[in-house]
């Protein structure tokens, strides 16, 4: 024995249609709010011991991460995200709520030019007293 399992072997747990629209329905509520700029529904939906990993960032504390937001609220190029069609995935984490991974796409003007960029990003979402907020980010690929 190799000590390997197969795809049949592991005991993986199935994401029910309903998980996968709850997340992909947080993560338009999520998003609507950063794309307008509303920090307190934006902030509301993380819990306050999150952890944000970035690969070119490090490990950025909650205040920070906010600190952040906020200057980026303000400032003229009006970043938008939107998530890639087809991105996403959606996996149940038991007793606790559920891993998101997928990839968006951030737009803004800079010196009249549109840019884009297109990362990758992993969030661990808990649900707790049946509100879906997240705890754990990991953005990479930048």
């Amino acid at each position: 024995m190799t000590g390997t399992l197969s795809a049949q072997e592991k005991k993986v747990a199935r994401t029910s249609l309903e998980l996968y629209k709850e997340i992909e329905q947080a993560d338009s509520i999520l998003f609507q709010a950063f794309n307008k700029q509303d920090m307190l529904t934006f902030k509301a939906m993380f819990t306050e011991d999150l952890e944000w990993f970035q690969d070119n960032g490090g490990l950025i504390p909650y205040k920070k991460v906010f600190e952040n937001f906020g200057n980026t609220f303000k400032n003229e190029n009006k970043l938008s995200r939107e998530l890639v069609k087809g991105s996403l995935e959606v996996y149940p984490i038991k007793d606790y709520g559920a891993i998101q991974i997928g990839r968006h796409q951030f737009k803004h003007i800079e010196n009249g030019k549109l840019e884009t960029g297109t990362f990758k990003f992993l969030m661990i979402w808990q649900k707790k007293d049946k509100k879906w907020r997240i705890s754990r980010v990991i953005s990479y690929d930048h």
